[in-house]
């Protein structure tokens, strides 16, 4: 699965020791699956320090869900749960880390809603009431990898227009020998002398962000005619 990190700098190199305390899911790096997440965090780092927002892509290793050695969370949502546990994370005043998970994934508990749990600490607003609240919020998403074993499923992608235009036509091209039953000269040049190439070599268009089933589809529309 891709996912995105949003910031004034693109990240090659993870450096965990550089995360901020008193974050929900505690100290660690953050990524999301939702790009344009990413892309407003980033808008607003990049403005924090004059510069240009950058988002970084990395691919998540999904089965690290079932890895038995990791210690891993999940939130489903904005449960009585994950409430808890963001707050105790805020609550924390240390470096040290407020629990023991390798990886948390859930959603986040954004501008708004951080006042609204600055609230609940004070206890200005019950419990059930504030999750009654977060009901209506608009779904955000992220996952917090807290320790160096957790970076083992995440990796870093150049997300550069012509690396991702080369290895994302090379997954079509491929598709194309399957439905088609050509060879890898005749299904290249099918696809290359297409108007969907033509469109999707054009880093203008944005092509190159899709996934690459999104533009095959596109490919199979013009061949119909």
């Amino acid at each position: 699965m891709k996912v995105y990190h949003g910031s004034y700098l693109e990240i090659r190199t993870i450096d965990l020791s550089s995360g901020r305390p008193n974050r929900d899911f505690g100290h660690g790096f953050y990524v999301t699956k939702l790009r344009e997440q990413a892309q407003a965090w980033a808008d607003r780092k990049g403005e924090d320090n004059r510069t240009k927002g950058v988002v970084t892509e990395f691919v998540f290793d999904e089965y690290i869900w079932e890895d038995t050695e990791l210690k891993l969370l999940r939130f489903e949502g904005y449960t009585e749960n994950w409430l808890d546990f963001v707050v105790k994370n805020r609550l924390n005043r240390s470096r040290k880390q407020a629990h023991d998970f390798d990886i948390v994934e859930g959603p986040v508990a954004d501008d708004a809603v951080t006042v609204r749990v600055n609230d609940y600490i004070r206890g200005d607003i019950f419990k059930q009431d504030f999750l009654e609240e977060l009901r209506f919020r608009k779904p955000t998403h992220q996952i917090c990898f807290c320790t160096t074993a957790s970076l083992q499923a995440l990796e870093y992608t150049d997300s550069r227009p012509e690396w991702n235009i080369e290895h994302l036509g090379n997954d079509i091209i491929r598709q194309i020998m399957i439905d088609e039953n050509r060879d890898e000269i005749e299904a290249a040049d099918i696809f290359f002398t297409s108007k969907t190439f033509s469109s999707f070599a054009d880093p203008s268009t944005g092509l190159y962000l899709k996934p690459w089933q999104e533009i095959y589809e596109m490919l199979k529309k013009e061949l119909k005619g």
